[in-house]
């Protein structure tokens, strides 16, 4: 099994548990670190993240040639978005959703996907693309699970800071190609010489170099 795969389900299994944290039920209908979002829409939208994964994992036979990951971002609507587009008010509502039955059905449900995921996704021969639904293009499936890692590394930090629990520790295994997707995408939007300088001359850094 490929190393984005292993990072996959380390960092699933790291949400999962931050989803059975106490704190996140005792603070369950308060207002999140992120705006708009309450903790149960920003714990629902963190396991819907699996959800995703087990979208694309069944065979489909209108696969296309896939997009490279800056395409993909570039192509979303979200990224760039305000607030209130209709993208990101769908996020919020889905999270929301996913969330209805409260803390322990929503973890619950986040486990079993975990554990189908784990049996599955060693078996999916390298190369396999897949189709996304929701966007109506195709990825590599490494490809999509490197983006489901970075939804799984952020958001988990969105969640604990939102009830007050330290962020969960991840190995470099995790971590290492989240900051470098999140870099390269930073580099597409802003270029090469903004990210240099905030990394290394904070005197002539610009106000943000966000990836999103």
């Amino acid at each position: 099994m490929g190393e984005i795969r292993r990072s996959y389900l380390v960092a699933a299994t790291s949400a999962v548990s931050l989803l059975r944290h106490p704190a996140v039920s005792t603070s369950w209908d308060k207002p999140s670190a992120l705006t708009e979002f309450s903790v149960a829409g920003l714990a629902g939208h963190l396991a819907h993240q699996l959800v995703r994964v087990g979208d694309v994992l069944p065979p489909d036979g209108e696969v296309q040639e896939p997009l490279d990951l800056i395409e993909h971002y570039s192509r979303s609507p979200w990224v760039q978005a305000g607030l209130d587009h209709e993208s990101n008010v769908s996020v919020r509502r889905g999270g929301e959703a996913a969330a209805a039955e409260g803390p322990a059905v929503l973890a619950d449900k986040a486990q079993a996907l975990l554990d189908h995921q784990s049996a599955a996704l060693p078996a999916e021969p390298d190369g396999r693309v897949v189709l996304l639904p929701w966007a109506g293009w195709c990825l590599r499936l490494d490809d999509f699970l490197l983006t489901r890692l970075v939804e799984l590394v952020v958001h988990s930090d969105d969640l604990a800071a939102s009830v007050g629990v330290d962020t969960p520790q991840l190995p470099p295994a995790v971590n290492e190609p989240v900051v470098e997707l999140l870099a390269r995408l930073a580099v597409h939007r802003h270029g090469a010489t903004a990210v240099i300088r905030t990394l290394s001359r904070a005197e002539r850094a610009p106000a943000a170099i966000s990836a999103f």
